[in-house]
Formats: C-alpha cells, structure tokens, sequence
C-alpha cells in the first residue's frame, strides 16, 4: 500500500472503532467509498500471547488499503506484536496513542501515552525499525483542558519516524463528549512535516471541506457519524474531489447494505454471536425510521436469523 500517494489525494478514512471496525464493516466501507480503512485496536499483549480472542481478529485477507491498530506501552511488544500484524497483510500499521478507555490508560498505554512523549517516541521508533509497512500514529489534542500538548506529542511520534498522524480534535477526559478542537489540528498540521489526518465532529460532506480549508489537513477520518451510515464516506470524498454532492440513500439502498452486513457477519461469526454483535448496527441503521422505539426493542430482543428477518420483513418496507 502506498501511503504516502493516498495522503495526496486528500482522502476520506474510517476511523478505528472498538467492536465496530471489523472486517464486515470495513468491508462495506471500502466498497462504499472509503479510502482507507482501520482495524478496531489490537492489544500487543494479546498478540504476544497468543490471545484467541485476539487472533480472531487478524483475518485481513481479500481486503486493500487496511490500517492495522495496535495499543500497548511496552516498545519490544509493540514492534513484536506491529511484525504480527504485517505478516497477516495489513498495509500499515498504526499505533493506539488516544483510547481514553479506562483499562487502557490504567496499563500506560493509549491516551496515557499523551503524558509521556518519550515514551511514544521510543514506541515508535521501536515499531518503525520492525516493520516494513508505514507506520501511523493516532492521538488526542492533550490529557485534559489544562495538557494541551498535541504539537509536541506529535512531534515526537514524527521523531521517531512515523508516516502520518491522525488528531482526535477531544482530550483524553472529554472522551467523546463537547466539541472537537479543530484549532488545535490546525497547529499540528503547521508544526508537522509529515502529513495530518483530522478526526472528529463531521457529519457531512460540507463539514469536511470546511474543515480541509480551516486545518490545512491531509485527510479526514470519520468515526461516529458512519454508524448505520456507512455511504458517508463516498458522500464527503465525491464532494471534496468533484464537488459533486450525492443524495442520501434510498430506502432500499439502506435495507439491502442492513441485510448484507447481516448476513455477513453471521457467516463469519455464526449465529448467536453474529446476532449478539449486529443488534446495534441494525439499531443504527434503523434509526429515524416511524415506530423506531418500538423497532429497537425488536432489535435489541432478536435471537437468532428469523427474528433478524422477520424485522426486514415486517419493519422494513
């Protein structure tokens, strides 16, 4: 994968998800119009291990322009671990430095690592000298409202020999609540050498290009705003590369891509899990929908593929 050539072309990005971003949905996010696709974030720990639970999350065949996460704060774990992952084809590897999840930042890794830029850096660098794939790393404006050090805890990742950084415009203890801080990308973006992708708070195409013009970013990475709208992606990447603005889908187009992530994921998980997994996604895509209160209880009741179906069914018309 050649990183550097995507990042020119001002690109749009589906952000890193925990229990969100997994191969059934990046997949339809690249068939979509997503330019590059995140894994959810894999624990260094797991992978040294050998964690079954985190192997089953290492399937990266028949997909193209994947960004593999990773979090930890061990630096030989992490370029063991980021060696993993680049045997299993991802095309680069990007370090975890934002989870502002609690057992994450407890073990000194994802947002902690906002505290300590040295050790980013020595993270990194320790990742960058494993593998062969680019190396990425994404981050938080600062620890808090008083620790806004974005500029310097990307500085040090750039020292160590990342490829590209990627903002979250909140700080570790706005987890994802207010408003993201665009001014804050902005700086990054002047102090960096490497190119900036900016994350946080859009929700359309026109939301995007303001941004690109405000922040002087590489790319955007779209987070939230693809739960249950996944057509976002190739909305906002038409707009900013043709100005074209392309409808909302249809209805059907909505059922048919719910109906697809369905039955994929029940393929690849097989039945009780796949159901368990995709109750939220259905709820997201069903959402605004007449009768939705009464729809989510359906959801959220579903057991197995008839009670999925019998929702397409009698619901979705």
């Amino acid at each position: 994968m050649d990183l550097a050539d995507i990042l020119k072309r001002r690109p749009v990005i589906l952000a890193p998800m925990a229990g969100i971003t997994d191969k059934s949905f990046r997949l339809i996010c690249r068939r979509l119009g997503a330019d590059l696709v995140y894994t959810e974030m894999v624990s260094s720990w797991g992978l040294h291990y050998r964690n079954a639970a985190t192997a089953d999350m290492l399937d990266f065949s028949g997909e193209d322009r994947l960004v593999a996460q990773i979090f930890g704060a061990d630096p030989a774990v992490m370029a063991e671990g980021a060696l993993m992952l680049q045997g299993k084809g991802a095309g680069a590897v990007d370090i975890n430095a934002g989870c502002p999840v609690p057992k994450v930042v407890k073990t000194g890794a994802g947002a902690d690592l906002l505290r300590n830029p040295e050790l980013l850096n020595r993270i990194v660098h320790s990742v960058v000298q494993a593998v062969k794939v680019p190396v990425t790393v994404k981050i938080r404006t600062g620890w808090n409202a008083a620790s806004i050090n974005a500029v310097e805890i990307a500085l040090a990742a750039q020292d160590g020999g990342a490829a590209a950084i990627a903002v979250h415009g909140r700080t570790c203890r706005q987890m994802y609540g207010g408003r993201a801080d665009w001014d804050v990308i902005a700086r990054v973006v002047a102090a960096l050498d490497i190119p900036v992708i900016g994350n946080g708070d859009i929700t359309g195409p026109e939301d995007a290009a303001r941004r690109f013009l405000e922040s002087g970013c590489a790319g955007v990475m779209i987070g939230r705003a693809s739960l249950g709208n996944p057509w976002i992606l190739g909305r906002i990447a038409a707009f900013i590369r043709e100005g074209r603005l392309i409808s909302e889908p249809s209805w059907a187009e909505k059922t048919a891509v719910a109906r697809e992530h369905l039955y994929d994921v029940l393929q690849r998980r097989g039945e009780a899990r796949g159901i368990r997994e995709m109750r939220k996604h259905l709820a997201w895509y069903f959402k605004g929908v007449p009768g939705a209160a009464r729809l989510r209880e359906e959801i959220n009741a579903m057991s197995n593929k008839e009670d999925a179906e019998r929702i397409f069914r009698e619901e979705v018309r």
